[in-house]
């Protein structure tokens, strides 16, 4: 990150620019989900936990989970709270986050309403790719989630 830029606006106009180191969008302290599978909420103020592992290693679809959501609240709140630093968001309740700590190390995800999965890049569709070529993408405004979500 600190290669690319400390906060930019640069790149597409309607998602606000990728974030300053540390900073959190607008929307995260107020975000409000609809499908939060935990019986505690989510708090957008809480301190994040860099140095603890991101929890997960592949896509995690929690609103098909129909278990005891008090299963889910742990693994639930430390995919938004530890082991990565938010980029930036497509909207309230859609946060690209970079993986910092943990097996994901390097790995630009994605968090949104009900799942989270890691980045692909637009040339492959196969998972795996970095920082360097999400920015890439996201500078130009093209990826996977374009079609889908805009």
């Amino acid at each position: 990150m600190a290669e690319i830029a400390n906060g930019t606006d640069d790149g597409p106009p309607d998602e606000g620019g990728l974030l300053p180191l540390g900073e959190k969008p607008d929307s995260w302290a107020v975000w409000e989900a609809d499908c939060w599978m935990s019986p505690e909420p989510f708090d957008g103020t809480a301190a994040r936990v860099l140095g603890q592992p991101f929890p997960l290693e592949e896509e995690w679809q929690w609103e098909y989970d129909s278990c005891d959501h008090t299963r889910l609240s742990s693994p639930l709140h430390q995919t938004y709270q530890h082991g990565s630093v938010l980029l930036g968001s497509d909207r309230p309740g859609g946060y690209w986050t970079l993986v910092v700590a943990g097996a994901q190390r390097g790995r630009v995800w994605w968090l949104r309403d009900g799942c989270a999965a890691p980045y692909a890049d637009s040339s492959s569709e196969q998972s795996g790719s970095d920082f360097l070529r999400w920015v890439r993408d996201w500078h130009v405004g093209q990826g996977w989630w374009r079609g889908e979500y805009h």
